[in-house]
């Protein structure tokens, strides 16, 4: 989808650090003859507030990851695929392979290779389609996928979501979309309240509920024209992702989960939706669970955003409230976003959410700092715990130190911002 830039620059902050938790989440997909069970050390890319990674007091410092580095022989080599897309996915993907590469220079503990894919509204207005179509084969052939935005105002939205980034997320079975939200360091936001209170990780269900892609229209063009648009919710998919929502509140300090609904008004699929919800709860006695209507829930993230911790909605509610979210904390530009499957069975997706903003294309103007991020976030899913950490201690240093782009109130360019965290990164 593509977004005209907006008078108040949003914000969807990232995580502080990005860390490894341990899934324990049952689950079952149509068809599977019995429940399968993931565990063991699947990645989660959680916000931890003000804590580091070199705070031993951190639960999600993970041990794993370091020893998994420094029992290496040699440098293993990740497979990126580069989607950039339209818009300012180009110009903010190329800023996050600048740095992704002086990270692997600096450390040498890792190596990346990059693969280009054109995927895009320019491939359609050649070919007919977004990608083609072998396009999802080709990007499962690699560890994880880095994608800009796609949208372009001479191509429907429709077309440009449904043959891209929906099909990627579904055929590849991320049915967990990860968005943290924070205020980065030296960074202002609209809302009278401290930075730390607005430290949110939401859990969005990525494969069902509105976007399903059920429905459709008939008597085109008549005066009875009819649209509809069926929103599917499955007690395997709630499961799943209500035991990923539970666990990851459990791994962090406060151990509460906000979950969203609209039961009063949906008396099917929401209703399902809060039943198993209920019943996922019974299993993490540790966690505080409250339920909110997703109306009331804009209220509460403006009014009191110290109430929330992790908040876990559906595909479309998640979706609106993190655009939400990304305002309040300060600027769309940083917001970032995680697609994946916590078996890792299939690669993961890692994007900034911004969208491809034509009207600021080709400015130089485009904030890397979403990008920035979900490479980190990438990193972190490849188990480069190091790698991932300096490039969030790069970016915070530009954010602390207005080393920013003009949505965030500085005066530098797309280039200027990049340079800075590549620099850091050298000097470190």
């Amino acid at each position: 989808m593509w977004h005209r830039t907006l008078p108040l620059a949003l914000t969807l902050p990232a995580p502080r650090y990005l860390v490894l938790a341990t899934i324990d989440a049952r689950f079952y997909l149509p068809g599977d003859p019995d429940w399968l069970r993931v565990g063991a050390a699947a990645a989660l890319h959680l916000g931890v507030g003000g804590r580091s990674p070199s705070n031993p007091a951190d639960p999600t410092k993970s041990t794993k990851i370091e020893m998994s580095q420094s029992k290496r022989s040699k440098p293993v080599t990740h497979s990126i695929a580069l989607v950039p897309g339209d818009g300012i996915g180009v110009d903010v993907i190329e800023s996050g392979v600048e740095a992704l590469k002086a990270l692997e220079a600096k450390l040498g503990t890792f190596g990346l290779e990059f693969v280009h894919y054109p995927y895009s509204v320019e491939h359609y207005q050649q070919h007919g389609c977004m990608m083609p179509e072998d396009g999802i084969q080709k990007l499962s052939q690699h560890d994880a996928i880095y994608f800009g935005a796609c949208g372009w105002p001479s191509v429907p939205d429709h077309i440009t979501l449904w043959q891209l980034i929906l099909p990627i997320r579904k055929q590849l079975r991320q049915y967990i979309n990860l968005r943290p939200v924070r205020v980065l360091k030296g960074s202002t936001f609209p809302l009278k309240c401290n930075a730390q209170d607005i430290d949110w990780v939401f859990v969005r269900e990525n494969s069902e509920g509105e976007y399903s892609g059920q429905g459709g229209r008939t008597h085109p063009g008549e005066p009875f024209e009819m649209g509809t648009e069926v929103a599917i919710f499955t007690r395997p998919a709630i499961q799943r992702v209500m035991h990923f929502a539970f666990k990851t509140a459990q791994s962090r300090p406060k151990k509460h989960l906000t979950i969203v609904t609209k039961s009063n008004a949906q008396r099917h699929g929401m209703v399902l939706w809060d039943e198993v919800a209920m019943e996922v709860a019974k299993s993490y006695p540790d966690v505080h669970t409250d339920k909110i209507l997703v109306d009331a829930m804009t209220v509460a993230m403006v009014n009191r955003p110290q109430t929330m911790d992790t908040i876990v909605a559906t595909n479309l509610h998640a979706d609106i409230l993190t655009d939400l979210a990304a305002a309040l904390a300060g600027s769309v530009g940083i917001a970032t976003s995680a697609n994946f499957n916590p078996d890792k069975s299939t690669p993961g997706m890692f994007e900034p959410i911004h969208g491809s903003a034509p009207d600021i294309k080709g400015q130089g103007i485009a904030n890397p700092i979403g990008a920035l991020w979900a490479g980190a976030d990438m990193l972190s899913h490849l188990g480069e715990a190091k790698a991932s950490a300096l490039l969030m201690e790069a970016i915070e240093f530009c954010t602390s130190n207005g080393k920013v782009t003009k949505d965030m109130g500085g005066s530098l360019s797309t280039k200027e911002v990049t340079e800075q965290v590549v620099e850091f990164i050298r000097q470190s």
